[in-house]
């Protein structure tokens, strides 16, 4: 598994939860480093472990945490980079829903190491949609879960009134259906295209 996710699992609870919860965590699974290194590989089995510890730490479902991880990824100051990467995918979130096919190829022109789940977003009609996601050799599963939280969270940054279920899975492919019931329901997050360097 690529560190950087790991990064990403400990940043989440040390930024949401403490340094304290993040140590209490290490202690139990017995790790001989407190940091993660993001561009290390490490074992997927330690990433399991690694969930399952926090989960259990929480008292959370592995499935609520891997849905607040994704929501964090997203409405995070500490990661601003990747709500902006998201945000280039289109100016409403129809359009960024359209764009999560190239996502992990959009990833990975700046990370080629880091392989995320293919995305496949399929329009049943006017305003739902079901999203597939393959985690299919990514070693882990759940990553529907997180999705599912970043989703959230673009949802209420771009505005929209949106109605979102995990629905399960087939094998690796996990299925969201996701129902847009108003574009333009709320004021959203503030965007500048050029984030404040055009002269």
């Amino acid at each position: 598994m690529h560190g950087m996710i790991n990064r990403a699992i400990e940043r989440f609870v040390r930024d949401t939860y403490g340094d304290e919860t993040w140590l209490d965590v290490v202690h139990t699974l017995g790790l001989d480093f407190t940091e993660f290194e993001p561009m290390l590989l490490y074992e997927t089995g330690q990433t399991d472990a690694l969930l399952g510890a926090i989960a259990v730490q929480l008292g959370k479902t592995r499935e609520e945490l891997l849905e607040d991880i994704g929501t964090f990824i997203v409405s995070h100051p500490n990661l601003e980079a990747i709500r902006r990467l998201l945000r280039f995918g289109g100016a409403d979130f129809p359009e960024f829903l359209h764009s999560l096919d190239d996502l992990p190829d959009r990833v990975r022109l700046a990370m080629p190491d880091l392989h995320l789940p293919i995305l496949e977003l399929r329009e049943h009609r006017t305003g739902f949609f079901s999203l597939h996601v393959n985690s299919r050799g990514l070693g882990i599963s759940g990553f529907g879960h997180v999705i599912l939280g970043l989703l959230r969270a673009m949802a209420d940054d771009y505005g929209a009134l949106v109605l979102m279920e995990h629905k399960g899975r087939k094998t690796q492919v996990e299925i969201l259906e996701v129902y847009l019931l108003d574009v333009a329901y709320a004021e959203g997050r503030e965007f500048d295209l050029s984030n404040g360097t055009a002269p």
